[in-house]
């Protein structure tokens, strides 16, 4: 029975003797700052986007349709309407699932957690607030320990805030302007908004999105990655459903040792979670690890290991059924 799965054991923070290994947490932001970055790049190098001027979707620089133009056109028959439509739609798609479904089954928020770039962006934002008023989000009843996991006493200065408002609106505009090139030819836009010569409908996609993602940045990016995701719900719902899954697991038996830490693994949480409560409770958990890594620290200063692992298998039980 192992305690870790693969994915745990890839991604596990660096033990003494082992200075080659990358710790979690870079191996995380890597792979967090290689897909937004693909996310920026992805429509310019026609890697995929639905271009609404062309009405079909951009696959690798090649045109990806149902191929039904001919048969609409009374050159081919209803057979092989169905059959492309099985072959170039039901089956992509189904394959989407599929695989995702799969990951979310045995680890969860595995994608919100290590790709998403509404994440990144979430967690980056969280980090500068934290900074700025003491707390991750501007409804959390009680302020953060200055104290981080490491030991490091990291003040709050308010001065932080011409960080928080800046970082917010570039987001936001960052984000509408490349949703709109995932519709639009990247090339007119950004040729568009080089030139000032926006249309009036790409300018009130501008401007509204980016209205509406600084409001959603500011103050509710916590309530859209835990409710209104349909990526993100769809994969804890997909998790919950299996009680082997990966999750985040407790040493109940050593809690004892919990008592002179200021509750680091709960601070440090992107979604303002409780890691050492039950699956349940755990239910937006993006395995980000975050939690993990400040246990590790804590119990390191103290010469005790660390309190909090994932566990998958038969070691999920204690956290899936209690």
């Amino acid at each position: 029975m192992t305690e870790h799965c693969q994915t745990c054991q890839s991604a596990a923070p660096v033990m003494a003797g082992d200075e080659h290994q990358m710790p979690r947490q870079n191996q995380r932001r890597l792979f967090q700052a290689g897909f937004f970055i693909l996310f920026i790049f992805a429509p310019i190098l026609d890697i995929f986007r639905l271009d609404l001027n062309l009405g079909h979707f951009i696959l690798f620089g090649q045109s990806w349709t149902l191929g039904l133009d001919p048969i609409l056109t009374g050159e081919g028959s209803s057979a092989e309407a169905v059959m492309n439509i099985i072959l170039r739609g039901f089956l992509p798609l189904l394959a989407i699932v599929l695989v995702f479904g799969w990951t979310s089954w045995k680890y969860g928020r595995l994608y919100c957690g290590w790709l998403c770039p509404h994440f990144s962006v979430v967690e980056m934002i969280n980090n500068l607030m934290r900074r700025a008023l003491g707390k991750a989000s501007i409804w959390d009843r009680e302020s953060l320990s200055e104290k981080r996991p490491n030991g490091k006493v990291v003040a709050t200065q308010p001065v932080y805030w011409w960080a928080v408002v800046p970082a917010v609106m570039g987001f936001a505009f960052l984000w509408a302007v490349v949703l709109l090139t995932y519709l639009l030819t990247p090339s007119e836009i950004y040729s568009n908004l080089f030139h000032l010569s926006l249309t009036r409908n790409q300018m009130l996609f501008i401007g509204v999105g980016t209205l509406l993602l600084m409001i959603e940045f500011m103050f509710a990016r916590h309530l859209f990655c835990r409710f209104a995701c349909a990526v993100g719900v769809f994969q804890s719902f997909v998790w919950m459903a299996n009680r082997h899954a990966m999750v985040v697991s407790f040493d109940r038996k050593n809690a004892v040792r919990c008592r002179d830490c200021n509750n680091s693994c709960e601070d440090e949480c992107p979604m303002r979670l409780k890691p050492r409560s039950i699956k349940r409770r755990m239910f937006t958990c993006t395995e980000c690890g975050q939690c993990l890594t400040a246990c590790e620290q804590v119990q390191t200063r103290i010469g005790q290991p660390t309190l909090l692992k994932w566990k998958d298998g038969q070691d999920a039980l204690q956290e899936s059924d209690r």
